[in-house]
């Protein structure tokens, strides 16, 4: 219907939709740009305010609500109105996307993936090194990606990398990438039968720095750190505790040991220190080489094997320190608890409070530990980490019969659930989804288990076992008061606006009962944050809080410069809103949502606001929507 240019300028609204200027005239109908129009089968009343009603009536139209954003009317500016837009709200709400590039959540085949709380990590190799098994291992319910350098070139790491930034970008959602350096490994020599030698229990058998090959009664221990550390009574495991030697004498380097558990020894098979606290770097030449590699093409995490001491997170801050070009993001630091050093004294208290995560690796923990210790240690270790706020991962043969078989034994599948009952932040897959025969089973069941433990109503008493130890500062009360608040009046989410995820981890550490929505202007952050327990973090495009550059906003920069007044604030606020309608956590617009924010933005650490909002808005509550024209 032809309008009057007079009419125009009462009646018409303009709105950007992605790269086309929509124009809508409030009175009868909505017209596209460029190519004409698109008549609604509804007409609309005619209010100079009718913003919102007409947004979410094309919306409702098109299925993409969350990809709009206005822009200046051709209307004078007007004083607010109160208008009540439920009902054209609602229908686009329930209107589901249809773009699943952009809206990941609001496809039905991996919507669950924003309803769980423990997170999965999956391994890659040669079973799940192509593009599309990424893609299959993602939307299976992987959320972060471990490359070892134990295995294969760095170059072979780098495509691996790349593959998984194609999945985060095709999805809009950030997922970590986790380096996982190989460490020393202690190993003795080579045997003059190939085949090795069989030691007999009581014998002795001599371990020492001699290069030639080895009998029935001797071999090389190429580690003269070994011998220097060794006492008498000491223990030593050799080929995973297939053998145990145990120091009887010792002298200018060599070691006299009795044999206690019989077995065959043969070339290169690794040795254990269980009693020793070696002095040797967890850094190995190769080590470092893979370390600065890893820095240069942007890992999200390193983790650290052959970790004894604290010293050892300390040494690997400086060289990544080294390392780091200028204004790079820093990678974090993930420590591997795998020898019984760590548990002597303080030192794993201080370990997981130099480093940002911690891994459970039961299995070099599971060799120089007594068997019926480790799962002892792994609650220790979850319950130390969770005190400390740091995210723990559960890893090492959790579906191991998964290699070779499409099923788990019933005694694996109790394993992950222990693991999720005891607070881990996530469990690991390793050979099952690197070089298995069913990756994408593999991590479909993980994923079947965590949600069927979560939905448990024995899971939540379970988490609020462990008490938890607040600090008097304004960002625990309010990450305390956030997970109450949204308790009480039954939030859909937690949204943290955050810069470098301390008080997103700290929400985390909360165990709240709802969703965490992570917003932050920084990728890597948010990548980070793929790792903790509960948190589903946005994936920001343009450095900011949730702005894309296509946004007519108010601030050139709100991530640094915002809410300096309320409308600043609100808009971020309505960012919060479009990414948790965006994640599937909203589905109506009186759903509410918990924000926590720290102002002025910009400020590390700081989190001083809580904010009640419903879906449709900061300036909506119950039905009701103030405005401004």
């Amino acid at each position: 219907e032809a309008v009057s240019e007079a009419s125009r300028r009462r009646a018409i609204k303009r709105f950007k939709f992605r790269n086309c200027i929509v124009t809508i005239d409030v009175r009868s109908s909505v017209l596209l740009g460029k190519e004409g129009g698109i008549k609604l089968q509804a007409q609309v009343t005619y209010n100079p305010t009718m913003r919102l009603v007409a947004m979410a009536a094309l919306a409702a139209s098109l299925g993409q609500t969350h990809s709009f954003s206005s822009i200046k009317s051709t209307t004078p500016k007007r004083s607010a109105t109160i208008i009540t837009p439920r009902s054209s709200v609602s229908s686009a709400l329930e209107s589901p996307p249809t773009d699943t590039k952009r809206s990941v959540a609001a496809v039905p085949k991996f919507a669950q993936r924003w309803r769980k709380r423990t997170k999965q990590l999956a391994t890659l190799g040669p079973a799940s090194s192509s593009f599309e098994m990424i893609e299959t291992l993602f939307l299976a319910g992987a959320d972060v990606f471990r490359l070892n350098f134990s295995h294969g070139s760095q170059e072979q790491k780098k495509e691996l990398l790349m593959h998984i930034r194609e999945v985060e970008e095709k999805y809009s959602h950030p997922i970590a990438v986790l380096g996982d350096l190989q460490g020393p490994k202690l190993r003795v020599g080579e045997f003059s039968n190939p085949n090795g030698e069989m030691l007999k229990r009581d014998q002795l058998f001599r371990l020492d720095l001699d290069e030639a090959q080895g009998d029935n009664t001797r071999v090389q221990l190429p580690h003269p750190e070994i011998i220097s550390a060794s006492e008498i009574g000491h223990e030593l495991l050799v080929d995973d505790g297939k053998v145990k030697l145990v120091v009887v004498e010792k002298g200018e380097g060599f070691l006299d040991c009795r044999v206690d558990v019989p077995g065959k020894i043969s070339n290169r098979k690794g040795v254990n220190t269980p009693d020793s606290v070696l002095e040797i770097s967890p850094l190995t030449p190769k080590d470092r080489s893979d370390l600065e590699y890893m820095v240069g093409i942007g890992v999200d995490w390193v983790a650290l094997s052959f970790v004894q001491t604290p010293s050892d997170i300390e040494e690997i801050h400086e060289l990544i320190s080294q390392h780091l070009a200028e204004d790079q993001f820093r990678p974090a630091v993930m420590a591997k608890i795998e020898k019984p050093s760590c548990f002597f004294d303080d030192n794993l208290e201080k370990i997981v409070e130099l480093c940002d995560g911690i891994m459970v690796a039961r299995g070099d923990l599971g060799v120089e530990c007594a068997p019926e210790d480790v799962p002892l240690l792994q609650k220790e270790i979850i319950d130390t980490c969770r005190v400390q706020g740091k995210p723990v991962v559960v890893a090492t043969q959790m579906l191991e019969s998964m290699i070779e078989s499409p099923t788990p034994t019933r005694a694996e599948a109790s394993d992950v659930a222990t693991a999720i009952y005891d607070g881990a932040d996530a469990i690991m897959l390793s050979a099952e989804s690197a070089a298995g025969m069913y990756p994408e089973e593999s991590v479909a069941m993980q994923q079947r288990i965590i949600n069927r433990v979560e939905s448990d109503t024995h899971y939540r008493s379970y988490l609020n076992q462990l008490p938890m130890t607040r600090k008097e500062t304004p960002t625990d009360a309010i990450t305390t008061a956030a997970r109450q608040v949204a308790q009480t009046v039954n939030a859909k989410a937690i949204v943290c606006f955050t810069l470098g995820g301390s008080t997103v981890a700290r929400a985390s550490q909360e165990r709240p009962t709802v969703p965490i929505l992570a917003i932050t202007p920084f990728k890597e952050t948010s990548r980070q944050l793929s790792l903790s327990w509960g948190v589903y973090p946005d994936l920001p495009r343009s450095g900011s809080f949730g702005f894309t550059e296509e946004d007519d906003v108010l601030v050139e920069n709100p991530a640094v410069q915002g809410a300096e007044n309320d409308d600043d604030f609100d808009m971020v606020l309505k960012n919060g809103c479009r990414a948790a309608l965006r994640k599937g956590l909203v589905s109506d617009p009186n759903d509410l949502l918990v924000v926590t924010a720290g102002l002025p933005f910009g400020t590390p650490g700081a989190a001083n606001v809580i904010r009640i909002l419903p879906a449709a808005g900061p300036n909506c509550w119950n039905g009701i929507c103030r405005v401004e024209d």
